[in-house]
């Protein structure tokens, strides 16, 4: 089990099976550093590494500890999206390995100044690029029913995502949805009051992953990325959401096919030969060891496709 790229700000999960996914890789694409555990990890193993993140914090916390490597021409951050890779990188970077480890880091949750925890009076933040942005609050005080039950019920997983937006819109009638505790009461007045931590966690995230349209920002993202490979080069994708894993997991699938017509064409049209090959048939899990070190491991599922050659 890998700690020694933990920080204070994040401790990266998976760390060595993606170092295994990407053994031989010289140019690695961190797509989101975050605290920079995995960038530090892919540098020891000899990898040139550019790095994309939307959180400035995030930027400058990476930089000074990887400034060794900055120094030396082997780390570069850049600050963005990763979802806009193809305007924020020359036409003619190529990859030996990509890596995107979705969701947020144990910093941005800790911090309740960001605004990602259901602490009590935690403000309704939730923006990736700092607390200046849109927010949970500007979300939830503005956003039609049909929105926000779109983020209860396909990002949260909630049946009763459409009781959830209606009781949203009634209380912001009469107050602001301003802190944390504004959206527990209203989770709570629609799942009762046996309703608990995992159902705050499971609702937060939804209203953060509308928030900074992270699905769709992954969809528009993964051909792009995938396009940036060099031959041979593995793209791996670390998801904690189960709508982000749907995603890759269709993805990585349909890249990796000969065919993908629909099933009763009599004749192939498509472009009949696969892109790569898919490296995971089942998503990679953290092991009970790394679990019991860092609890937020539990819900990570990674998945890696190869370019052909």
């Amino acid at each position: 089990m890998t700690t020694r790229f933990d920080s204070a700000y994040h401790a990266p999960v998976l760390v060595e099976e993606i170092l295994g996914l990407f053994a031989g890789a010289s140019r690695a694409l961190d797509g989101t550093l975050g605290g920079g555990g995995h960038s530090a990890a892919l540098l020891e193993a000899g990898m040139d590494v550019t790095a994309i993140d939307r959180d400035p914090e995030a930027i400058a916390e990476a930089s000074q500890r990887l400034r060794s490597a900055v120094e030396a021409g082997r780390f570069r951050a850049i600050r963005g999206n990763y979802a806009d890779a193809e305007s924020l990188l020359p036409a003619d970077a190529r990859f030996d390995a990509i890596l995107l480890d979705l969701g947020v880091s144990s910093h941005q949750i800790d911090d309740d100044a960001r605004g990602f925890s259901f602490r009590e009076g935690a403000p309704l933040g939730g923006a990736m690029e700092g607390p200046h942005e849109a927010s949970a609050a500007d979300f939830l005080n503005t956003a039609p029913v049909e929105d926000l039950t779109r983020a209860f019920r396909d990002y949260g997983d909630e049946p009763k995502g459409g009781r959830l937006a209606r009781e949203v819109l009634h209380r912001r009638e009469h107050r602001p949805f301003v802190v944390s505790d504004d959206l527990v009461g209203a989770i709570r007045a629609v799942l009762g009051p046996r309703s608990g931590p995992g159902d705050f966690a499971r609702l937060f995230q939804a209203v953060r992953i509308a928030v900074n349209d992270e699905l769709a920002g992954l969809e528009r993202a993964l051909p792009g990325l995938r396009d940036r490979l060099a031959p041979q080069g593995v793209f791996a994708v670390i998801a904690y959401h189960s709508g982000e894993d749907r995603l890759v997991k269709l993805a990585f699938r349909e890249w990796s096919a000969t065919c993908i017509c629909p099933p009763k064409q009599p004749m192939c049209t498509c472009r009949g030969r696969p892109l790569g090959t898919l490296l995971t048939r089942k998503p990679v899990v953290a092991a009970e060891s790394e679990v019991a070190r860092n609890v937020r491991a539990r819900s990570a599922h990674l998945r890696a496709f190869r370019r052909e050659g």
